[in-house]
């Protein structure tokens, strides 16, 4: 199995904060049935800031230690992104990580409390440039949960979407549980990842997210989204169907 989204490497956000932090999330991530895994750092988020140059060479030295570890796990350099204005300059010019370093796929965060009101045009712009938007965890983000026709919009003009594993399997409670089975219904999650940031509270839990997948929505669905990771770190088209509204609550019986 592969991993698009973790905070592996040591001490430099809030994932794991040292080297012996990143084996233990290793060999946690290979028990979990993992083989590859992106390390996606915040880029910067007003607490972080990690460059391109810093993040590829703390993935070799990374690689180099599992290696010496005996821990069969490869980690291949990522960045979560945090929209901001100047994203579009900084693609252009090569200094943010795409996903592997070697995609035109790249993450893009929101704010957890709100969408910003240039969204729109920036993931278009993104697109435009040459490049495949990723809005991570867009289930935990009061905005879309409040109003997801606005992801339904993002996803149907051409982004995509990742949704975490732990809101799959109930980690982050019932209704974030929820609406996550409701994106998948509506295709409009193209990506299972962990977003591990350590093995207690924030671990990979991916065999339980794809467990609840299989029960929920069947099988194939699961060889989709397994199948999108590969597809994605190779640089190739993902498997997307056409996206469709979710379906509001009923309010006493009544839509």
């Amino acid at each position: 199995m592969i991993d698009i989204h973790s905070h592996i490497l040591p001490g430099i956000d809030d994932g794991a904060q040292s080297l012996q932090d990143s084996a233990d999330m290793a060999r946690a991530a290979v028990e979990d049935g993992i083989h590859t895994i992106i390390a996606t750092p915040h880029h910067q988020n007003g607490k972080y800031m990690n460059n391109k140059e810093d993040i590829l060479e703390h993935t070799k030295e990374l690689n180099n230690y599992l290696q010496d570890q005996n821990i069969p796990l490869l980690v291949l350099p990522g960045q979560e992104t945090r929209l901001y204005g100047d994203m579009l300059s900084d693609l252009k010019n090569e200094e943010l990580v795409t996903l592997a370093n070697r995609t035109n796929y790249l993450f893009v965060e929101f704010p957890s409390g709100h969408v910003p009101r240039y969204a729109k045009q920036m993931l278009f712009d993104i697109q435009v440039a040459g490049y495949k938007p990723i809005i991570v965890h867009p289930e935990r983000n009061s905005e879309l949960t409040e109003h997801p026709s606005m992801l339904y919009e993002f996803i149907r003009k051409g982004a995509l979407a990742q949704v975490t594993a732990a809101s799959i399997a109930g980690k982050f409670g019932k209704n974030i549980q929820k609406f996550s089975h409701k994106l998948l219904e509506a295709n409009l999650a193209h990506f299972i990842a962990s977003d591990a940031h350590n093995t207690t509270s924030r671990g990979f839990c991916m065999q339980d997210a794809y467990q609840e997948i299989n029960k929920q929505h069947g099988n194939e669905t699961s060889y989709v989204l397994i199948e999108n990771a590969q597809l994605l770190i190779e640089g190739q088209n993902i498997n997307r169907a056409e996206p469709i509204p979710v379906k509001k609550k009923k309010i006493l019986g009544l839509f």
